[in-house]
């Protein structure tokens, strides 16, 4: 792999930044050397509070690894194993489920449950909340009525399909084993190891000073807020809030096994489901093949008023996280970056 001149980021960054009117933080880094670090837009656009390098911002679905590396740390303790069936390990009612699903098909987004949110065929994440309150739902077992009576919608290990509810179902999983609270544990045994102290799982209606608005665009030109547009609290699935330096750490916990063994990390990183030619999925962990190599593993979130991407580049050493409070972003900056420092020369 290839790299260029650590001083060109910076001319891309502002070009594409410019252009795009970008909102949030970019951060890239290579060890400990740090290529490019910069704040754009604003986390409160009423108040003019321009967002800084510390601001904590939602990043949605990119938390789902954080929900793999708890369940492999149970798998790890030997308190589950993949093969174990969701119906050995969660005391719920789930009538139309197929017995045989297992936690590694719910990690993999390959176990044909019903999901919440499909987003293969809904458009609007907000249309949830018309029936069902945002702000009820609080815990994990709330997202429940919203999809445990529904049928399957194919049998498990058929193919992979993206699914939330999977990964709610896995939180429950932590939740039942643990004792604790979700979040508490994700708390206490992830960002804590990776000292993650800026993260956490914080409620809408009582977010901690230096965070994010999201922020819904409209074409003509105006703006909303999403605190009725997602739910008030994040979970398993997603809806973690945190700053682009505790999301590095993140990958350096992951990376030099502060956070699981070497055997089982190097099984939540091994390419599991492929989802097309060059893209395939491990436990909660997107992974980009080029050549027939790894290129990137990465993770990505999208919500109403968010957009996050981080990846961790293994040929090079590289680092780069990119969390905003906009719908849109985080891919485009991500993409022009790649181009410059870590497009493969044959």
């Amino acid at each position: 792999m290839k790299t260029t001149n650590y001083k060109e980021v910076g001319k891309i960054v502002s070009t594409v930044t410019s252009e795009m009117e970008f909102s949030g933080v970019i951060y890239i880094q290579n060890g400990k050397e740090m290529i490019h670090e910069s704040a754009h837009g604003y986390s409160n656009r009423a108040e003019q509070i321009k967002n800084k390098i510390n601001t904590r911002f939602g990043i949605a679905s990119g938390c789902k690894l954080f929900t793999a590396i708890g369940i492999c740390q149970l798998i790890q303790a030997g308190k589950l194993t993949v093969e174990t069936k969701i119906n050995e390990c969660l005391a719920i009612d789930l009538p139309y489920f197929d017995k045989s699903v297992t936690i590694h098909h719910l990690l993999t987004h390959s176990s044909g449950i019903p999901d919440y949110f499909d987003e293969a065929v809904m458009e609007n994440f907000e249309d949830l909340w018309k029936q069902n309150p945002m702000y009820q739902i609080k815990e994990l077992r709330d997202f429940l009525p919203l999809f445990q009576h529904q049928k399957m919608m194919f049998p498990p290990g058929a193919k992979f399909h993206y699914n939330n509810a999977g990964f709610i179902l896995l939180g429950l999983v932590i939740e039942q084993i643990s004792g604790e609270s979700f979040t508490s544990y994700i708390e206490k045994n992830i960002f804590g190891p990776s000292e993650m102290q800026d993260s956490g799982y914080f409620s809408l209606d009582q977010l901690p000073a230096n965070t994010a608005t999201g922020y819904i665009d409209s074409e003509d030109g105006s703006w909303r807020t999403n605190i009725y547009s997602i739910p008030i609290k994040g979970g398993a699935d997603g809806g973690a809030f945190t700053t682009a330096l505790d999301m590095s750490k993140l990958w350096t916990g992951l990376l030099h096994h502060r956070l699981l063994n070497e055997e089982m990390t190097q099984r939540l990183l091994t390419p599991v489901i492929e989802v097309d030619e060059d893209s395939h999925y491990g436990y909660g962990i997107w992974i980009r093949k080029r050549n027939n190599r790894i290129f990137k593993y990465h993770v990505m979130g999208y919500d109403p008023g968010v957009s996050f991407a981080s990846s961790f580049y293994p040929e090079s050493g590289v680092t780069m996280v990119i969390p905003s409070n906009k719908e849109g972003g985080p891919h485009k900056v991500t993409s022009e970056i790649e181009k410059m420092l870590m497009i493969e020369k044959e």
